[in-house]
């Protein structure tokens, strides 16, 4: 109880710093109050909850001290408030403990989906494209916007590369642990011996960076526009609407060509280029601090093998949480909750593992 007070003094001190912190800012001050504001957001559930806890603790207190008077009636009355407030006081320490878990800073942002055909090709491919629907589809029932930014079809029907952003409530969240290599076994529709093909794609599912998170200077980016190649609409070929950008400092070069306005393929191109950015970044920072956890937990990138997507045998395995659902169509038309739940589970317990 002492240390649970404690850290939730923790959390109200630094929320009365940030508040007066942000009363003083300036209007030219727009990312600091952006990073302060988001920071005091981030407190807000644990205050909220501490001040339940402290008037619980105080309520309870008083109850017992109630205790003490001659009327009968009273003392009743306190034995029934106490049996209430005992019964909820460890509902709200379980909340507040979890509030208390370090929590990714990530989990609320937008992502980039990157999906590219592996080995296999004319399947990869193919497969790549069903994965590319079944989260477009999984974001739909969830009531994100799905908005594809990048497409690089094949003549099959499959697709070489798609890059999509999805927006939302606390999508990486919910996502983030789909990044690695998803692997599919199934019988190809141009198999005439009815064999069992194995094929691959990578996912990679990247936190939306905003303008927040890191700075980009002009003059390390290089911008090259271009006419657009592939199929496509009449302006789409005939104009140099197509745009390459290369940020010059780490050589990620991120190509934009879908839609007929330059501007707009520029504006997409940026927004991959800069969460390519952050993962960057961020992947550097946690090689530095973390090496011994990611090589017990593994980094989440899309150089693992992650699941197994098995069609014969209707079943998906998931080799990071050991679960299995023999569900295949459900999950590929978009029906992801109940893998999404497991594995988030199985990965959050073995991180808290390697923390212990």
């Amino acid at each position: 109880m002492a240390e649970l007070l404690e850290r939730i003094d923790e959390a109200e001190a630094r929320g009365r710093e940030l508040e007066e912190k942000l009363s003083s800012l300036s209007g030219a001050d727009g990312a600091e109050y952006a990073r302060l504001a988001k920071e005091l957001g981030g407190l807000r559930s644990l205050r909220e909850t501490g001040a339940r806890y402290r008037d619980a603790l105080g309520q309870l207190e008083e109850a017992r001290s109630m205790l003490e008077d001659p009327d009968s009636e009273v003392q009743e009355l306190a034995r029934s408030e106490i049996r209430d407030l005992e019964t909820s006081l460890p509902e709200l320490e379980a909340e507040l403990k979890d509030l208390l878990i370090p929590k990714d800073p990530n989990d609320e942002k937008n992502v980039i989906v990157e999906i590219r055909g592996g080995t296999g090709g004319d399947e990869a491919a193919l497969f790549a494209a069903d994965l590319f629907r079944m989260y477009g589809r999984y974001a739909e029932g969830q009531g994100w916007k799905f908005e594809p930014l990048s497409l690089s079809e094949t003549d099959g029907g499959g697709i070489k590369e798609g890059i999509a952003s999805i927006s939302g409530e606390r999508v990486y969240s919910r996502l983030k642990w789909e990044s690695g290599v998803h692997r599919v076994q199934r019988v190809p529709a141009t198999e005439s011996q009815g064999r069992i093909h194995t094929s691959t794609a990578t996912v990679a599912v990247l936190p939306e960076a905003e303008e927040v998170d890191l700075a980009i200077e002009a003059k390390d980016l290089r911008i090259d526009v271009f006419r657009a190649s592939g199929p496509g609409g009449q302006s789409v070929n005939t104009t140099d609407s197509a745009v390459r950008i290369t940020h010059v400092p780490t050589g990620v070069v991120v190509i934009c060509q879908d839609e007929k306005s330059q501007h707009k393929n520029k504006a997409r191109a940026m927004k991959i280029l800069r969460s390519r950015l952050l993962e960057a970044e961020q992947q550097r920072q946690a090689n530095e601090r973390a090496s011994e956890r990611r090589s017990q937990v593994g980094t989440g990138d899309r150089s693992e093998r992650i699941r197994t997507y098995n069609f014969p045998q209707s079943r998906v395995t998931d080799h990071r949480a050991g679960l299995t659902l023999h569900k295949l169509e459900n999950i590929v038309e978009g029906d992801l909750d109940e893998l999404l739940d497991g594995v988030g589970t199985a990965m959050v317990a073995r991180l808290q593992g390697v923390a212990a």
